[in-house]
């Protein structure tokens, strides 16, 4: 009965994950029209991507402060790691805007969108061992963003197109970076110290480069606001499914944000598809059903949270003979709670840092 109602918790726990990454797809799929709308009504791409994340940043705190007040608490290492993943995707989000604002929404996301193998390079080095279906799944979603990026009828701008790949690239590392936060801290503290640190990094940008416009009209400020809105959902939403289903598979769900964006843009801007778009939509489409034959779906490995490895480094470093780290589940005041996938640590750990390499 107990192993049946553990089952049970954790099949809802999966079908959440899953849910949550769905509507994160949704949700950043439209931040590119909302975008391209504010720069319609007057803002300049860095003052746009400025207040957006500084607005959505404010507004989680008023949420945590009225209403979550529970998950403000996070030890050191994981704060850090929270503000650096932030940082890093500040940058990210500076280079998105601005390539924006060059070439079309659709085209924009789908290079962005590349960011799925970044990350799984990055989840591979770090051990995650990949089944034939995810290889497969990735060479489908490979797939279909070449078919819908070269089959287009628009002209590349390779400045731009740089751009909004290394926004992916560090997309995928403040995604992978967080990954390994989300087993010690709950997904919304995650998420709003990661805002914070992004928010803090986008208003250093917009105030180094000048401070641009933005929107002059009130009703240049709707897309604006809607951009805010949506860039929260997807930031609670995406963090709540790495946690249940791990960065990659989260990222490969994340894969039908560009289509999302390629729909919306038909719709709401004028663009348009052509016939080898649409195979690449279709191709896209079949990459996300196969989500639903992965026999490990929500199996996620366990590496060591940072405190454990930021004690086993300074161990490893001063050649220290005491334990190296604690897990970040035995702070102090905190019952210790080993689990079977995370080994107790009774030597220097120089083999365990060395498995970060391979």
């Amino acid at each position: 009965m107990k192993l049946a109602g553990e089952r049970q918790g954790a099949s809802r726990a999966l079908a959440a994950g899953v849910g949550a990454a769905g509507l994160a797809a949704l949700a950043a799929g439209l931040l590119p029209i909302f975008a391209k709308q504010a720069y319609a009504a007057g803002g300049a791409p860095i003052a746009v991507a400025m207040a957006r994340t500084v607005l959505a940043a404010g507004l989680l705190w008023c949420i945590h402060l009225l209403f979550l007040r529970r998950h403000l608490a996070i030890y050191p290492f994981a704060l850090g790691a929270c503000l650096v993943a932030g940082a890093i995707n500040g940058v990210g989000s500076l280079l998105f805007y601005v390539g924006l604002s060059r070439v079309d929404a659709s085209l924009a996301q789908l290079l962005f969108t590349l960011h799925v193998i970044f990350l799984t390079v990055f989840s591979w080095l770090d051990g995650h061992r990949l089944t034939w279906l995810t290889a497969l799944r990735l060479g489908l979603g490979v797939l279909a963003v070449a078919l819908l990026k070269w089959t287009g009828t628009s002209d590349l701008d390779w400045t731009s197109a740089i751009m909004l790949v290394a926004a992916g690239g560090l997309y995928a590392l403040h995604i992978f970076i967080n990954q390994r936060t989300l087993y010690d801290v709950p997904a919304p503290t995650v998420t709003l110290y990661t805002l914070t640190g992004m928010a803090v990094t986008v208003f250093i940008g917009y105030v180094a480069v000048g401070l641009p416009a933005l929107p002059a009209e009130p009703t240049g400020w709707v897309p604006l606001i809607l951009l805010t809105v949506f860039t929260l959902a997807q930031r609670l939403t995406l963090f709540l499914g790495v946690k249940e289903l791990g960065g990659p598979q989260t990222i490969l769900l994340n894969l039908s944000e560009a289509l999302v964006t390629i729909l919306a843009a038909a719709l709401l801007l004028g663009e348009s598809l052509t016939a080898g778009q649409w195979a690449g939509a279709g191709v896209l489409a079949a990459s996300l059903w196969l989500l639903t034959r992965e026999e490990h779906l929500g199996n996620l490995p366990r590496p060591r949270p940072w405190v454990q490895l930021f004690a086993s480094l300074y161990h490893t470093l001063t050649g220290g003979a005491e334990r190296a780290g604690a897990r970040a589940h035995d702070l102090p005041g905190r019952e210790p709670t080993p689990s079977p996938e995370i080994a107790v640590e009774t030597e220097p750990a120089e083999p365990e840092v060395l498995e970060l390499k391979h």
